[in-house]
């Protein structure tokens, strides 16, 4: 099974995907509409609009936010103490799914180990049941998730970063896969490459989470200006592991991919698991 990932919504009515991926939030701070013809997509705490608003960013304990402009982060990362902030995302949250009852959560977390350490948090945390920082993490997290669910009537679909090992999703983003599995139908992990040139990892990866999870998971490609032998042979080795392969971001690109699948499997050939 094939789907898009995409914010162009006629791409959502492609008849060579299965399935399809809305954004009505993305990092950008953009937001549009939710339709009913696909899974509308929000990108929770990661925003760029945010950035002048110090309020709303996470701080490491250095006083340092978590934004663009620093090392190791594409996007600017909004708290989620924030209780104005969380509860505006649940109102878009609840909006998506009076569309269409099915919604996928983005960028669920907090950005990175260190995070965060702002006034809210550090003040939070000393009022809390919990002596350790981390299990108050985790905490914040599945409540978000747990509060979404409850405005959810259908699926709930929710990104994961793309590292099964045991206990680092729980210490890189406060998200404890064992507490929030019972709230989440399927799971997406992006397993992103410019190239898809070698595929071993991807297979790694994808067998990590196989073994890590009991509840579905797909697996979505980067499928922006990748060539399309290279993203068919990732395609074939995801489809191995995951409920379905989605394309991220060039539904062009995705489509030709498919219709190639089809056409080789027609004539006999497969791409397998290195």
């Amino acid at each position: 099974m094939y789907g898009v990932v995409t914010r162009n919504e006629e791409e959502t009515e492609w008849s060579e995907f299965d399935r399809a991926f809305y954004e009505v939030k993305d990092v950008t701070g953009r937001a549009t509409d939710p339709v009913e013809g696909a899974v509308n997509m929000v990108s929770c705490f990661g925003d760029n609009a945010v950035e002048g608003e110090e309020e709303l960013l996470a701080f490491d304990d250095e006083g340092t936010a978590a934004t663009r402009n620093e090392p190791y982060f594409d996007w600017t990362y909004v708290c989620p103490t924030h209780d104005r902030y969380r509860e505006g995302l649940l109102d878009i949250i609840e909006e998506a799914a009076g569309v269409n009852e099915d919604v996928r959560l983005d960028d669920v977390g907090f950005p990175r180990e260190e995070y965060c350490h702002c006034d809210r948090c550090e003040r939070r945390f000393a009022d809390s049941e919990f002596d350790d920082w981390e299990a108050w993490r985790t905490q914040v997290m599945t409540d978000f998730v747990a509060a979404a669910r409850e405005r959810v009537p259908g699926d709930l679909y929710l990104t994961l970063y793309p590292d099964p090992y045991p206990g680092h999703l729980e210490a890189r983003t406060g998200v404890a896969v064992d507490d929030i599995e019972p709230y989440v139908d399927e799971f997406v992990v992006p397993i992103y490459d410019m190239a898809y040139s070698t595929t071993y990892w991807l297979e790694i990866l994808a067998k990590g989470f196989l073994d890590r999870l009991s509840t579905p998971f797909s697996i979505e490609l980067y499928a922006v200006d990748v060539d399309i032998d290279d993203l068919a042979k990732a395609t074939e080795v995801a489809a191995e592991y995951g409920h379905s392969v989605l394309f991220g971001y060039d539904a062009s690109n995705a489509r030709a991919t498919v219709r190639r699948l089809g056409a080789d499997a027609r004539d006999g050939q497969s791409f397998g698991p290195e």
